[in-house]
């Protein structure tokens, strides 16, 4: 972030003052009840939609940084193309396999961390993992993003959150509650940003929903400027950011910037730090912050996912030649770029994904075996779990890569 250059003005949010009374139930002493109750003020956000829409006075060297960004993702988008080539079968799992990476990465800004194994088997719902299944409502969340893309309306984004809340009683439901960010659960008293007043979310996400019809803005601005607002809005009791980060990625797409998911959470998630400075400065009147991380991570997702891209490209060509000997039409082949897509497997999961009888899906998974490409990983005689170690490792290491920068 930069403090001696041209910022970029927005309205900053205001202030609704309230009265907070920690309750006497038991479970806090009296100087603790004393402590969290008193004064607080709640974020009125700016709007920016309505009879005024927001205008922007971008600084041109903001500008230039916009657009590197937007070309740096767009390569990314045209590498990975090019890479498997338009007709690949392992082009829709490459896509699926970077939708969890960057699922996995929005989840641990978060504090939710799970490593690539766990997560393939909660696919599988084979993982006792809690934090493994909440990145998979997270992957579920994304899906949903991306397929609605097109039409991004309030009931639009209530339908990501339903996905990631999954069963929840407010899932899909904008809160009736006030919520904040910071250390107390029980008092915002010192949180570090409180959220506005349950009454006043509603139409505050109706003029969000205006902000994102908007055409005439670069689009990677439009979506930083369009999370940092859903952020401060802060609309449901739980998943904010997770779903703040999954509206960015349908903003991408609907937009027209890109097809395939660039880990750009991966790229927040080097320096959280800068991007938690960047959303205070939002509400604080100057968006030029947010949208230099965005830029940043849009630059890292692209560096990085395109090395991603050819790590497990280059391992699907090894895999291949471990094949070389197999008849061209044995099922094995079908299930090979199936494996970019979900590195662990089991009979059950290639007999309904290929619409194969079982027995077909067991031998294509014994020559996979015989060929060195996946390892038994539970040592049973029924219900065996297969796994791909290389693909596996790869995933990890990129994981491990954004954790060393964090």
């Amino acid at each position: 972030m930069s403090t001696d250059r041209a910022p970029l003005p927005v309205p900053p949010v205001g202030r609704r003052p309230g009265w907070w009374s920690v309750p006497d139930d038991g479970l806090a002493s009296r100087a603790a009840r004393s402590r969290g109750s008193g004064p607080y003020e709640a974020t009125l956000p700016a709007r920016l939609a309505g009879d005024a829409p927001l205008a922007l006075a971008l600084p041109g060297d903001l500008a230039a940084d916009v657009a590197d960004a937007e070309q740096a993702l767009a390569a990314f988008d045209a590498h990975a193309l090019a890479r498997l080539g338009s007709d690949s079968p392992a082009l829709g799992p490459m896509s699926a396999i970077l939708l969890r990476t960057e699922s996995a990465s929005s989840s641990q800004i978060e504090d939710l961390t799970v490593g690539a194994r766990q997560l393939a088997l909660a696919e599988l719902e084979e993982s006792r993992s809690a934090n493994a299944r909440a990145v998979v409502a997270n992957v579920r969340t994304m899906e949903a993003a991306l397929r609605l893309a097109d039409a991004l309306d309030l009931d639009a984004v209530l339908a990501m959150h339903a996905e990631l809340l999954a069963g929840g009683a407010d899932a899909g439901r904008l809160r009736a509650q006030l919520v904040w960010v910071g250390r107390s659960g029980r008092s915002p008293l010192g949180a570090a940003h409180i959220a506005p007043e349950a009454e006043d979310v509603p139409a505050a996400m109706e003029d969000l929903v205006g902000f994102l019809a908007r055409e005439d803005l670069p689009i990677l601005l439009h979506a930083a400027l369009a999370h940092a607002q859903f952020e401060t809005i802060h609309p449901f009791t739980d998943g904010n950011g997770r779903t703040g980060r999954a509206l960015v990625h349908a903003m991408l797409a609907g937009k027209g910037l890109t097809s395939t998911t660039a880990p750009v959470s991966a790229g927040l998630l080097t320096d959280l730090e800068a991007y938690t400075a960047a959303l205070t400065a939002y509400r604080a009147g100057d968006a030029r912050p947010i949208v230099e991380e965005f830029a940043r991570a849009a630059r890292f997702a692209a560096v990085t996912g395109t090395r991603l891209v050819d790590d497990l490209s280059a391992q699907l060509d090894e895999d291949r030649e471990r094949l070389a000997g197999l008849r061209r039409h044995a099922l094995a082949w079908r299930v090979l770029p199936l494996l970019v897509g979900q590195p662990i497997v089991t009979a059950a999961h290639l007999r309904d994904v290929l619409e194969v009888p079982a027995m077909s899906a067991q031998r294509a998974l014994a020559q996979l075996a015989e060929a060195g490409v996946l390892h038994e990983a539970t040592g049973r005689t029924r219900n065996r779990v297969w796994q791909h170690r290389g693909l596996l490792a790869i995933l990890d290491d990129y994981a491990e890569q954004v954790r060393r920068r964090g």
